[in-house]
Protein backbone atom coordinates (compact mmCIF):
# COMPACT_ATOMS: atom_id res chain seq x y z
CA UNK A 1 0.00 0.00 0.00
CA UNK A 2 2.93 2.30 0.60
CA UNK A 3 3.96 4.20 -2.50
CA UNK A 4 7.43 5.37 -3.26
CA UNK A 5 7.48 9.15 -3.37
CA UNK A 6 10.24 8.96 -5.93
CA UNK A 7 8.02 6.72 -8.03
CA UNK A 8 5.17 9.14 -7.46
CA UNK A 9 7.33 12.02 -8.63
CA UNK A 10 8.19 10.05 -11.75
CA UNK A 11 4.52 9.33 -12.37
CA UNK A 12 3.68 13.00 -11.99
CA UNK A 13 6.33 13.89 -14.58
CA UNK A 14 5.25 11.06 -16.88
CA UNK A 15 1.64 12.13 -16.92
CA UNK A 16 2.23 15.87 -16.77
CA UNK A 17 0.07 16.36 -19.84
CA UNK A 18 -2.89 14.68 -18.14
CA UNK A 19 -5.06 16.10 -15.39
CA UNK A 20 -3.43 15.17 -12.08
CA UNK A 21 -4.33 16.09 -8.57
CA UNK A 22 -1.81 18.38 -6.96
CA UNK A 23 -1.73 16.97 -3.47
CA UNK A 24 0.71 18.09 -0.83
CA UNK A 25 2.85 15.04 -1.69
CA UNK A 26 2.78 15.84 -5.43
CA UNK A 27 3.90 19.40 -4.83
CA UNK A 28 6.69 18.42 -2.40
CA UNK A 29 7.93 15.60 -4.65
CA UNK A 30 8.12 18.00 -7.57
CA UNK A 31 10.22 20.59 -5.73
CA UNK A 32 13.91 19.89 -5.11
CA UNK A 33 13.89 22.16 -2.02
CA UNK A 34 11.91 19.42 -0.25
CA UNK A 35 13.95 16.34 -1.24
CA UNK A 36 14.96 15.59 2.36
CA UNK A 37 11.37 16.03 3.56
CA UNK A 38 10.15 13.74 0.77
CA UNK A 39 12.71 11.08 1.76
CA UNK A 40 11.58 11.37 5.40
CA UNK A 41 7.88 11.12 4.50
CA UNK A 42 8.68 8.05 2.41
CA UNK A 43 10.73 6.43 5.20
CA UNK A 44 7.93 7.07 7.70
CA UNK A 45 5.29 5.61 5.37
CA UNK A 46 3.19 8.80 5.47
CA UNK A 47 2.90 9.46 1.71
CA UNK A 48 -0.48 7.76 1.33
CA UNK A 49 -1.94 9.65 4.28
CA UNK A 50 -0.74 13.00 2.95
CA UNK A 51 -2.21 12.20 -0.45
CA UNK A 52 -5.61 11.68 1.17
CA UNK A 53 -8.46 14.15 0.95
CA UNK A 54 -7.32 16.22 3.92
CA UNK A 55 -7.57 18.99 4.61
CA UNK A 56 -4.00 19.33 5.84
CA UNK A 57 -1.65 22.15 6.62
CA UNK A 58 1.99 21.13 6.34
CA UNK A 59 4.74 23.31 7.73
CA UNK A 60 7.39 22.01 5.31
CA UNK A 61 11.07 22.42 6.22
CA UNK A 62 13.43 23.02 3.31
CA UNK A 63 16.57 20.92 2.82
CA UNK A 64 18.72 23.58 4.54
CA UNK A 65 16.55 23.21 7.67
CA UNK A 66 17.34 19.49 7.82
CA UNK A 67 21.02 20.19 7.13
CA UNK A 68 21.10 22.55 10.14
CA UNK A 69 20.22 19.71 12.54
CA UNK A 70 23.13 18.24 14.48
CA UNK A 71 25.37 16.04 12.33
CA UNK A 72 23.95 12.54 11.84
CA UNK A 73 20.42 13.41 12.99
CA UNK A 74 18.74 12.98 9.61
CA UNK A 75 20.59 9.75 8.86
CA UNK A 76 19.65 8.37 12.28
CA UNK A 77 15.98 9.31 11.88
CA UNK A 78 15.82 7.67 8.44
CA UNK A 79 16.89 4.27 9.81
CA UNK A 80 14.02 1.73 9.87
CA UNK A 81 14.44 1.16 13.61
CA UNK A 82 13.72 4.87 14.22
CA UNK A 83 10.54 5.03 12.16
CA UNK A 84 8.35 5.89 15.18
CA UNK A 85 10.57 8.81 16.17
CA UNK A 86 10.69 10.05 12.55
CA UNK A 87 6.90 9.76 12.30
CA UNK A 88 6.50 11.84 15.47
CA UNK A 89 8.79 14.57 14.12
CA UNK A 90 6.90 14.67 10.81
CA UNK A 91 3.43 14.66 12.40
CA UNK A 92 4.55 17.64 14.50
CA UNK A 93 4.59 19.57 11.18
CA UNK A 94 1.02 18.69 10.14
CA UNK A 95 -2.34 20.13 11.17
CA UNK A 96 -5.59 18.45 10.14
CA UNK A 97 -7.15 21.71 9.01
CA UNK A 98 -6.47 24.00 6.10
CA UNK A 99 -4.80 26.96 7.78
CA UNK A 100 -4.04 29.52 5.12
CA UNK A 101 -2.11 32.45 6.52
CA UNK A 102 -5.25 34.59 6.74
CA UNK A 103 -6.84 31.94 9.01
CA UNK A 104 -4.00 32.16 11.53
CA UNK A 105 -5.10 34.71 14.12
CA UNK A 106 -2.90 37.70 14.87
CA UNK A 107 -0.97 37.17 18.09
CA UNK A 108 0.26 33.96 19.69
CA UNK A 109 -1.98 30.90 19.77
CA UNK A 110 -1.54 27.24 20.59
CA UNK A 111 -2.21 24.83 17.77
CA UNK A 112 -2.51 21.07 17.99
CA UNK A 113 -0.55 19.22 15.29
CA UNK A 114 -1.37 15.63 14.32
CA UNK A 115 1.20 14.50 16.87
CA UNK A 116 -1.55 14.32 19.47
CA UNK A 117 0.60 14.61 22.57
CA UNK A 118 2.09 17.93 21.55
CA UNK A 119 1.27 21.60 20.99
CA UNK A 120 2.95 24.28 18.93
CA UNK A 121 2.70 28.00 19.37
CA UNK A 122 2.09 29.91 16.17
CA UNK A 123 2.61 33.65 16.27
CA UNK A 124 1.36 35.90 13.51
CA UNK A 125 2.47 39.51 13.49
CA UNK A 126 3.20 42.23 10.97
CA UNK A 127 6.66 40.65 10.69
CA UNK A 128 5.25 37.29 9.53
CA UNK A 129 4.48 33.92 11.05
CA UNK A 130 6.69 31.82 13.28
CA UNK A 131 6.14 28.50 15.02
CA UNK A 132 7.70 27.65 18.39
CA UNK A 133 8.56 24.00 18.93
CA UNK A 134 9.20 21.81 21.95
CA UNK A 135 12.89 22.71 22.15
CA UNK A 136 12.39 26.39 22.84
CA UNK A 137 13.33 27.58 19.36
CA UNK A 138 11.16 28.60 16.45
CA UNK A 139 10.84 28.36 12.70
CA UNK A 140 9.87 31.19 10.39
CA UNK A 141 7.40 30.78 7.58
CA UNK A 142 9.44 31.85 4.56
CA UNK A 143 6.81 31.08 1.90
CA UNK A 144 3.13 30.97 2.85
CA UNK A 145 0.05 29.51 1.23
CA UNK A 146 1.24 27.05 -1.41
CA UNK A 147 -2.20 25.70 -2.28
CA UNK A 148 -2.70 21.97 -2.83
CA UNK A 149 -5.88 20.10 -3.68
CA UNK A 150 -5.91 18.63 -0.17
CA UNK A 151 -4.63 21.56 1.87
CA UNK A 152 -1.86 24.10 2.08
CA UNK A 153 1.91 24.13 2.52
CA UNK A 154 3.81 26.78 4.45
CA UNK A 155 7.56 26.58 3.85
CA UNK A 156 9.63 26.92 7.03
CA UNK A 157 13.32 27.46 7.71
CA UNK A 158 13.75 25.03 10.62
CA UNK A 159 12.74 21.47 11.48
CA UNK A 160 10.26 21.57 14.35
CA UNK A 161 11.01 19.12 17.15
CA UNK A 162 8.58 17.84 19.76
CA UNK A 163 9.46 18.23 23.42
CA UNK A 164 8.30 20.59 26.14
CA UNK A 165 5.13 22.58 25.52
CA UNK A 166 6.34 25.91 24.10
CA UNK A 167 5.64 29.19 25.83
CA UNK A 168 2.86 30.97 24.01
CA UNK A 169 2.20 34.56 25.04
Amino acid sequence: MKKSLLGLAGAVCLFAGQANANTIVDIAAGDERFSTLVAAVQAAGLADALQGPGPFTVFAPVNDAFAALPEGTVETLLKPENKDQLTNVLLYHVDDRELTSNKIPVGSNYFKPLLTSERTCITRSSGGVDIADGTGSSANVIIADIKADNGVIHVIDKVLLPGERPDCH
